[in-house]
């Protein structure tokens, strides 16, 4: 799931080649990670999961499973720079609910839900109803990756400047607002600096798939059985590339396109979300007099979508009490609502509520897309999420070579290509290198791996499936197709789609390349 600042910095960095020491040689990661005996031996001790810190978002204590079974939360350690072993270490928070069918065990279940930068601690307890079948046979397990949520997360500004930072005017229209915006990019890339130094340097995917390594023998699993959903695919692909011989049963659903730069994943995921708002505006029409919004075509609702964002560039409403409704804002709450079928219902009261002046349910939305609590505080999704693109990609687009693109991004979404545009330039002054321009997710020798695209995603458009499974190579990338809508399959509603992922997981049925779910 590409995280608040998808509109502001590189959504989905198109992330790592390896880097040389390691480029090319796999089975040397696996001998490199195995010698690391004092760290892969180490136990867990598994407590009652704490509410959310902040920084991983809001909420109380996970409730019980059903049967009445508890999560339970573990600290596991690990170095901060793997090329030193010896070195300083970090902890990362892992959160579990064990197998219900003890006797027919596989294995754990490892997810990650994306982002890069959300909170799998907080996130699976809450999306867990949807695996219960998944639990019978599996510890389903998530974390939070190094500089994400209690995992040494990364820092950045304070509340209070977040809330002025995506407020800003990100679609800058003369050279005062464009320095006004380059500034705020700076600003927000020294505050990074700043407070989590020392972390920055080692928040990126390589390092991800080298902790999976460890959880998985820490865990005590022969293979890592995973499932990764949106960036979850990326990191799944680096990490099958770095340890193929490892690789257990996984899916990857709401692919990253492995083969794409980040200007290439920008503009794609301008002409997702553009076509996943056409087709809510197709059901809009499609429901006549029902729909709240004026316009007797999709294109007359997208003009007045656009008329709207124009009006709150020059001039806020008011929103949530003390607060105001930007152009950027409502352009982050429209991209919340377009995550999910269910959620259009929301985009048209608050389209229609902010065209009437209120801006307040569009603001609430997109409080939810840039990880603002109730209470004021940020997660650290956004700063994590910048963390990690920035060290991923060496790509540094300055404002000058963003604005150029302008038009290009424009043409194939009037409504998110200025934004994504300009968000180009968000690592142009990322004190930390990056690490590659697309990443090697080559697994010779790997498991089947089940790779899921959907049609109608927007965040990860359905062509990125296919060229993940040409990429992991012949035998391993089995591609699966949704027709259907939102980001990602497994939880989209198709029972076909279900089926197939659970027999594969549950009991090792590999379904038939190009099979088809609707």
């Amino acid at each position: 799931m590409p995280t608040p600042s998808a509109l502001r910095v590189p959504a989905l960095a198109a992330s790592v080649v390896v880097l040389l020491s390691l480029a090319g040689c796999s089975d040397g990661g696996e001998k490199q990670d195995d010698k690391k005996q004092d760290l892969a031996t180490q136990e867990l001790t598994w407590e009652e999961c704490p509410a959310p810190t902040p920084a991983q978002g809001e909420g109380g204590k996970p409730s019980p499973l059903p049967g009445g079974a508890r999560w339970k939360c573990a600290t596991m350690q690990a170095p901060r720079d793997y090329a030193k072993p010896d070195g300083e270490r970090i902890d990362l928070a892992l959160i579990r609910a064990e197998a219900s069918d003890k006797d027919s065990r596989i294995g754990s279940l490892i997810f990650n839900f994306g982002g890069p930068g959300g909170s799998g601690v907080s996130t699976l307890p809450s999306a867990a109803k949807d695996y219960e079948k998944l639990r019978t046979r599996y510890d389903l397990v998530s974390f939070d990756p190094r500089g994400v949520g209690r995992s040494a997360p990364v820092k950045c500004q304070g509340d209070k400047e977040l809330d002025a930072y995506y407020a800003e005017d990100a679609t800058p229209d003369d050279d005062a607002e464009e320095k006004k915006y380059a500034d705020g990019v700076k600003a927000y890339a020294a505050a990074c600096e700043k407070n989590s130094g020392k972390e920055l340097p080692y928040v990126g995917t390589t390092n991800a798939a080298k902790d999976l390594d460890l959880m998985r023998q820490v865990l005590g699993d022969e293979k890592l059985h995973y499932f990764g959903i949106s960036y979850g695919t990326e990191l799944g692909g680096v990490y099958a590339h770095l340890f193929p011989k490892k690789v257990g049963r996984a899916v990857f659903d709401a692919v990253v396109d492995p083969t794409q730069k980040t200007e290439q994943s920008s503009l794609g995921q301008a002409k997702g979300f553009q076509l996943a708002l056409n087709n809510f505006a197709k059901d809009c029409v499609a429901r006549g007099d029902e729909c709240k919004l004026q316009g007797s075509t999709p294109r007359e609702i997208e003009d007045d979508i656009v008329a709207l964002l124009q009006r709150l560039d020059k001039k806020p409403i008011p929103g949530t009490p003390g607060r105001e409704l930007t152009q950027s804002q409502a352009t982050n709450g429209i991209v919340q609502t377009l995550y999910s079928k269910e959620f259009w219902p929301y985009l048209e009261q608050g389209l229609d509520e902010a065209d009437g002046g209120d801006g307040a349910l569009l603001l609430v939305l997109a409080d939810s897309m840039n990880g603002r609590n109730e209470d004021g505080t940020y997660s650290n999704i956004g700063a994590a999420n910048a963390a990690i693109n920035c060290v991923d990609s060496k790509e540094r687009y300055d404002l000058a070579y963003a604005k150029s693109k302008v038009a290009e991004f424009r043409a194939a979404s009037p409504v998110f290509g200025d934004f994504l545009a300009w968000g180009l330039s968000g690592c142009a002054s990322w004190p930390v290198p990056g690490q590659w321009e697309t990443p090697d997710v080559s697994a010779p020798g790997a498991a089947p791996i089940v790779v899921i695209g959907n049609t109608g995603d927007p965040a990860t458009p359905y062509e990125g499936a296919r060229k993940m499974a040409e990429q992991l190579g012949k035998g391993v990338g089995v591609e699966l197709t949704y027709k259907g809508e939102g980001h990602g399959a497994y939880n989209g509603g198709s029972t076909c789609v279900k089926s197939a992922v659970d027999d594969y997981l549950l009991e090792g049925k590999v379904p038939a390349a190009g099979k088809v779910c609707e």
